[in-house]
């Protein structure tokens, strides 16, 4: 937070020459979705991606979030702090021993430790607790519409509406306030790409926890992740969790946790 190659979202990067002009505030937002629509469909995406498109609203909340992200004012000690590590830590333990069957089978599949993605799922959204409460699809919709970062987000608003066309989200589905999903908040781009069908159902829906945190091993793995060799700051391994999250006390805190989990 991944199946369909990426590729075609990739190469709509340039896609502002094809679009409205992107915009600062809510002005001109259904302009571009209309325009981001047909640039969407020859795209590829269908039906139910489009109408979602055509339902999605400015998202007031994601932008004033994506104006204010506090973890790159914290030191490493205050973020710790603040996102609990001592409790993630400790009911990461008590969750690795009570599903020691699937860590293992998951770090023989992929390679990567049990303690990072035990981490990870901590430290996104509190083992499942809390995974958000803004729409995916207008939150990265939104993104993709917003000057600041839109050549970055559009390929993942394509991913968003490739995912409701899939089934594997709706129109109505929350997430994080930049249209992260699941229980360790992917990415839509990201969704698409490195998704893994884990429970063996048919289909991936990263609101089921095995699906979400195999998908999110199989996305270190892919990345670069070394099995069997360490992750702390300096190392190759710790390099791939940077593609994580860019706060860097958000990299340093995984290799921190990982490792106690772990130990």
């Amino acid at each position: 937070m991944r199946h369909v190659l990426f590729s075609i979202a990739l190469s709509l990067v340039a896609l502002p020459s094809w679009a409205a002009q992107c915009g600062n505030r809510s002005a001109g937002f259904d302009a571009w979705k209309a325009s981001f629509a047909q640039s969407a469909q020859r795209a590829g995406v269908g039906q139910r991606g489009l109408q979602a498109l055509a339902n999605a609203q400015y998202a007031t909340g994601t932008i004033a979030a994506d104006r204010n992200q506090k973890s790159f004012r914290y030191s490493l000690d205050k973020f710790i702090e603040i996102r609990g590590a001592t409790t993630i830590v400790r009911q990461g333990r008590e969750r690795k021993a009570r599903d020691a069957a699937f860590y293992t089978a998951l770090e023989q599949r992929f390679g990567v430790p049990a303690g990072v993605i035990i981490a990870i799922h901590g430290m996104e959204t509190g083992f499942g607790r809390f995974m958000g409460d803004s729409s995916v699809v207008s939150a990265i919709v939104t993104l993709a519409f917003d000057c600041r970062r839109s050549e970055f987000f559009i390929p993942h608003a394509l991913g968003a509406l490739r995912l409701v066309d899939q089934g594997s989200i709706t129109a109505a589905t929350k997430g994080a306030k930049h249209g992260e999903l699941g229980h360790t908040q992917f990415l839509p781009g990201n969704a698409i790409t490195y998704g893994v069908d884990a429970n063996g159902d048919g289909r991936v829906d990263f609101y089921n926890q095995a699906d979400a945190l195999a998908s999110t091993a199989n996305y270190l793995r892919q990345k670069g992740w070394r099995p069997g060799q360490p992750y702390n700051k300096g190392t190759h391994n710790y390099e791939v969790l940077k593609t994580w999250n860019a706060a860097s006390v958000y990299q340093e805190s995984l290799s921190i946790m990982g490792a106690q989990i772990d130990g």
